[in-house]
């Protein structure tokens, strides 16, 4: 079993519930310390936050600033840093009804943290720890035709559309008065000018992103391989095109389109393997001689994990952290796989919504 895969799970669930929080007023902190930073100069300096918290004119932002900082100065006390660093969240939450609550939240990073940071807002300063777990390999997409065109990006197992175009491009069928062939390159140079407009919005995007791995393209034919002839990208970007796909739609549901037809050039990538792995089960529930080799519901895998005979544990993302916990632990004692499924793609919300949220593929018919 990914003991990795199921940590990330773990601290995206944090992650999750943290942003749901917030405070009134300046009251919820972020502590960020690296692992360099000595404990005794942060308490100083903490110290120092609490005198200052004095001039706060609300007397109860300032009871809750205070009693916030007294509550992280006791956990320093006791916990140690390790190479990655330490966060802590503090502060009085909205609980609704003009109530709030002290929450204490202590993090330890994925990766290793490198600056110190205090931070007071109405909401906890979570960027550079969605940082950490941000997809380094980034994909640009683009699915295109004469009438329209879609950019987005792959990051992870997240499809994001960032714009979408529409054309001035003449319909194929000429007005009165006007030489087929004076039609015709009119027509032209508006698809060329709707090209160039795409090179250089999609250009423009990918530019900016880092680690961009590649570009992939969609769109019919013979559109999509005019509009690679025709070089509108910028260079670099032109360079980073791995391969162009059939697809039926330009708008966002192209994207989604475009990565399932793109398969065989995004092997490796998680968002790959869920895919498979959701096809699988998918289409061994769909036959009825192969309907023993899997189970589907909380009641029902987990009867089957207390057999033994699990052989792949399929959960949703968006599942419950508490009952996730019973069954992963379950399935460590038997040596099962377990894949964590998104649902950002059809397949996998398909797991959340007709499935419960939780399956597995079996070792033996049941």
């Amino acid at each position: 079993m990914d003991q990795n895969q199921i940590k990330k799970y773990e601290f995206e669930k944090v992650l999750e519930d943290l942003r749901q929080k917030s405070g009134k007023g300046t009251e919820l902190i972020s502590l960020y310390i690296p692992a360099d930073k000595q404990i005794s100069d942060v308490t100083s300096h903490l110290r120092v936050e609490y005198g200052q918290a004095m001039n706060i004119k609300s007397k109860i932002t300032r009871t809750n600033v205070q009693s916030s900082l007294d509550s992280i100065l006791s956990k320093l006390r006791y916990v140690s840093v390790d190479e990655n660093g330490l966060v802590i969240f503090c502060g009085a939450v909205d609980k609704g009804g003009d109530k709030t609550d002290i929450e204490t939240t202590i993090v330890e990073p994925p990766a290793k943290i490198y600056s110190y940071i205090y931070h007071c807002n109405s909401r906890f300063f979570l960027e550079p720890l969605e940082e950490l777990v941000e997809a380094k390999d980034k994909y640009g997409l683009l699915v295109l035709d004469k009438r329209e065109a879609t950019i987005g990006i792959l990051k992870g197992k997240h499809v994001e559309s960032v714009k979408h175009l529409t054309s001035t491009v003449p319909g194929k069928i000429r007005k009165g008065g006007q030489s087929a062939q004076r039609f015709q390159r009119l027509r032209e140079i508006a698809i060329d000018d709707f090209y160039k407009r795409i090179g250089r919005h999609a250009s423009q995007i990918f530019l900016q992103l880092e680690d961009l791995h590649g570009v992939i393209i969609g769109g019919p034919s013979p559109t999509k391989e005019d509009f690679i002839k025709g070089s509108y990208f910028q260079y670099e970007i032109q360079n980073k095109i791995l391969g162009a796909f059939d697809v039926a739609y330009t708008d966002e549901s192209g994207l989604y389109e475009l990565v399932d037809a793109a398969g065989e050039v995004l092997e490796g990538l998680d968002l790959m393997r869920e895919k498979k792995l959701m096809t699988r089960f998918i289409e061994l529930v769909a036959n009825s001689e192969s309907m023993s080799m899997v189970a589907y519901g909380k009641k029902e895998v987990r009867a089957k994990l207390e057999m033994g005979a699990v052989d792949t544990l399929l959960i949703s993302e968006e599942l419950e952290a508490g009952f996730v916990h019973e069954l992963v632990e379950k399935a460590a004692m038997i040596g099962s796989g377990v894949e964590f499924i998104s649902t950002e793609f059809e397949e996998g919300a398909q797991l959340k919504r007709a499935f419960g949220g939780v399956a597995a593929i079996l070792r033996y018919s049941t």
